[in-house]
């Protein structure tokens, strides 16, 4: 068995300067969680994967697509692969959310 402790995880590089945990990485799937500040929010792009997202904490702004929409805790949210999207904090409090791609990517994302 493997417990992994989010808080302990070391937020990676990525193309979007956020904390981004990578906290479950095996041949199948990937699993990273993201923390957005207040006015904090990922730049547009495209994952070659479909995509959940399982809000954990606060309140976001999703938009996949052409579609804008907020979402708050416990709800999850899909994303299909090649369809753009970004997650975007317009509260005055942190947004926590859990970023699950599967298959795992093969390919890179794409910014746009």
């Amino acid at each position: 068995m493997k417990i992994t402790d989010v808080a302990k995880v070391v937020s990676g590089p990525n193309p979007h300067h956020v904390d981004a945990r990578k906290v479950y990485d095996s041949p199948h799937a990937m699993a990273v969680v993201i923390t957005l500040k207040p006015g904090e929010s990922l730049k547009r792009h495209m994952t070659p994967v479909d995509v959940f997202f399982y809000v954990l904490e606060g309140e976001g702004v999703v938009e996949i697509g052409d579609e804008r929409k907020v979402a708050g805790k416990d709800m999850v949210v899909e994303s299909p692969a090649r369809i753009p999207h970004r997650w975007i904090n317009e509260s005055r409090a942190v947004f926590r959310v859990l970023v699950v791609k599967v298959p795992k990517p093969t390919e890179e994302t794409k910014l746009l």
